[in-house]
């Protein structure tokens, strides 16, 4: 392997390609790694309550690998590798970082430092009833694994802050490290204790805030390709003078980028070949790593994006959860999907001009098969003169 000069000029093509490379999208896909492999590869994968054709933590296989089952997608996070007469092995947790992600397994000594900042601050406003911590604890080593409900109570009304004391106690021994969710049920979080969930040699906090740092700060690197200090920073949610404190010891190299304007660092592995191969054309979730940092997002591919499904109806632009059409390597078009029985409705869609026509109109109809839709409603198209090219593209695939 050859080693990186100490400061490289790419130009702006150079870092998007890069970038595109890194995060799953350029190059033949991993079959064979599947799910998991996107997960290692990303670091992080972000869940989110909103699902409109599917959930987030499902489109992002998706994106990069096409038209995987959904039920398998579940079960490459969730579901444990047994290793002959060892305990089964999980492949993944769940865990604060850009978001609440799903996170793979061997990296939980890595969010030791994360841990111990939790302990060591009081948290929410909530009340913790005398005794509830402790009962909670004893109820799953009694158990085994059980949701919040299961536990004893997820509310205490309906409204969606108003958690129970024991909603509040198991939240926070997620937190410090004493319970895992070791499977999303439902959509409930299903908790065990980390002693018996997390492999033996994994489980521990014994690397220092400064290891910590240094190996997230690599990874957050590797998975964007080039970013800038906010960029690496954002990527597990770490602070700025977390970054600055390991990022010369982390393996990363200065650079600079053409346009950006600040000085930024690369892997340098995505810095020994020129980023080459099939690019996907695919509609991404709002919350992919590719596109999840708005600053990020408009300097890379000069595409503004916003998520307005908090945005109240009338003062929505692009609709409640326009998903970004990636095709070519560049972000081409919107998409605000629904799902009405068997047929996928695209209420609002916006081309970036007639060429980017055939991709918007492949990335639906790919949705469409994905999630058993086998029929395509075009609703509302933001340049009008295009929405017949795109109906009739449509009709043509």
């Amino acid at each position: 392997m050859t080693t990186a000069p100490p400061t490289t000029d790419l130009s702006a093509d150079e870092a998007r390609r890069i970038v595109l490379r890194a995060q799953g999208f350029l190059g033949t896909p991993d079959r064979r790694a599947g799910v998991r492999g996107v997960l290692r590869h990303l670091g992080a994968v972000q869940l989110d309550t909103i699902s409109v054709l599917a959930r987030s933590h499902e489109l992002i296989p998706y994106a990069r690998l096409g038209a995987v089952g959904r039920k398998s997608v579940e079960a490459a996070y969730w579901t444990a590798s047994p290793l002959g007469a060892s305990p089964d092995r999980p492949h993944a947790f769940e865990y604060w970082s850009h978001a609440a992600c799903i996170l793979p397994i061997e990296e939980w000594p890595h969010f030791a430092f994360r841990r111990r900042a939790y302990r060591g601050r009081p948290h929410w406003n909530h009340q913790l009833p005398d005794g509830t911590y402790d009962q909670v604890i004893k109820q799953l080593r009694t158990e085994g694994p059980l949701t919040a409900t299961e536990l004893g109570g997820a509310k205490k009304t309906s409204e969606w802050w108003d958690w129970s004391g024991t909603k509040v106690a198991v939240e926070r021994a997620l937190m410090y490290g004493e319970v895992v969710c070791v499977e999303r049920r439902g959509w409930k979080r299903v908790y065990d204790l980390a002693e018996r969930a997390v492999p033996a040699d994994l489980l521990h906090d014994e690397l220092d805030d400064a290891e910590c740092l240094r190996r997230l700060v690599r990874l957050a690197g590797q998975a964007l390709g080039v970013g800038t200090r906010a960029d690496i920073a954002d990527y597990h949610r770490l602070k700025g003078d977390q970054v600055d404190a390991v990022i010369a010891d982390s393996g990363l190299v200065p650079v600079t980028v053409e346009g950006w304007g600040k000085p930024a660092w690369a892997d340098p592995a995505a810095l020994e070949t020129a980023p080459r191969g099939r690019h996907r054309t695919t509609l991404l979730s709002p919350f992919d790593s590719l596109i999840w940092e708005r600053a990020r997002t408009e300097r890379i591919f000069g595409f503004i994006h916003r998520l307005e499904a908090y945005v109240p109806k009338p003062k929505r632009v692009h609709g409640y959860f326009a998903m970004p059409v990636l095709a070519g390597g560049r972000l081409v078009g919107r998409v605000d999907p629904a799902r009405e029985g068997g047929t996928l409705v695209a209420r609002q869609v916006t081309v970036d001009g007639p060429k980017a026509v055939p991709a918007v109109a492949q990335a639906l109809v790919e949705a469409a098969s994905w999630v058993d839709c086998t029929d395509i409603r075009v609703e509302r198209v933001d340049s009008p003169d295009l929405r017949e090219p795109l109906v009739k593209a449509l009709a043509d695939l």
